[in-house]
């Protein structure tokens, strides 16, 4: 079983995604059964585009469900080093900042200030501390960073 490292708060978006998408199901099947009695479903538009949305839907649930099923939710953090669920701000160079906020790689798109562990730069920065000065092997090339702040 491959289980995946998820915060608290990422777990909690994937099940607000699947409450949400479960509201939308009953709609998706009456939209579908309103287009199924307009006739002859070999020529229909609207039935294939029902049919093809609810799918969609369904398969979205399960895909989410999946990911649900085998999240492993990781404690929180210390603070004292980059790791999953702190918020880390970085120098690219002296007056070029980011913060990004660690997250298992199934949680990286929820929001786009997540930063995936297993991305270049979050392999990098595990670990790290305060004042760290790393370098990330990114297939553009190498480039420095250093850890300005961590926070939970």
């Amino acid at each position: 079983m491959n289980y995946h490292p998820i915060t608290p708060a990422g777990l909690a978006a994937l099940q607000a995604q699947v409450v949400a998408l479960q509201r939308e199901r009953p709609a998706k099947i009456a939209q579908l059964a309103a287009a199924a009695a307009l006739g002859d479903r070999s020529e229909n538009a609207d039935y294939s585009a029902a049919k093809r949305d609810l799918r969609h839907l369904e398969s979205r649930l399960r895909y989410l469900d999946k990911l649900i099923r085998y999240a492993q939710v990781i404690p929180a953090p210390t603070g004292e080093q980059v790791a999953i669920g702190t918020r880390v701000t970085i120098a690219f160079a002296p007056d070029d900042r980011e913060t990004y906020r660690v997250v298992g790689p199934k949680e990286a798109g929820l929001a786009p200030d997540n930063l995936a562990a297993d991305s270049p730069l979050g392999a990098a920065l595990l670990g790290q501390r305060t004042g760290a000065t790393v370098t990330v092997q990114a297939p553009a090339g190498r480039y420095p960073v250093t850890v300005v702040a961590i926070t939970v």
